[in-house]
């Protein structure tokens, strides 16, 4: 059974191996992965639980193995919300990521959101087929996105309309 559930502090340790996983980071980059303390990852979660409903962070299990995480960040200003989704190598292929993106898109519109976008790599071919899938449209990059420091050169940017 699959658990998409709001992080909390019983989920950092899991978060932590994720992030240091080259594999999962490559397309971010962080082909080393990336290596927190556990005190800046306990600083992260407090600050991350303090933006919610406008942000949410979800730790993804698949009877009750750890998965992953996926999360939604509203952009008030813009009522535009961006996704990511980061999955051990073991959980992909397998339609967890549609069913976990699924639910932050869906939280996210329920939040105020109107647009929810995403910016793969553009070497990163299954997670755009997977946006794809999902109804993401490639388009031009917004400003207020490459504002936030996304290069367009470097990624693709892809939208979904709520």
């Amino acid at each position: 059974m699959l658990e998409i559930k709001e992080t909390t502090k019983e989920d950092i340790k899991n978060i932590q191996r994720l992030w240091a996983d080259g594999d999962v980071m490559r397309f971010v980059g962080f082909p080393d992965g990336l290596h927190e303390t556990d005190e800046a990852m306990e600083e992260w979660l407090k600050w991350n639980i303090s933006q919610r409903p406008r942000a949410v962070h979800y730790s993804i299990y698949e009877d009750g193995v750890y998965c992953g995480e996926t999360y939604y960040d509203i952009d008030r200003e813009h009522d535009s919300a961006s996704l990511d989704i980061k999955l051990f190598g073991f959980a992909r292929g397998r339609g967890i990521a549609a069913k976990a993106l699924s639910h932050s898109i869906e939280e996210a519109f329920k939040n105020g959101a109107k647009t929810v976008w995403v910016n793969p790599n553009p070497r990163n071919a299954k997670a755009i087929a997977l946006y794809e899938r999902l109804g993401f449209k490639k388009k031009n990059m917004p400003e207020h996105v490459a504002a936030l420091g996304e290069d367009p050169a470097e990624s693709i940017y892809m939208e979904l309309c709520g």
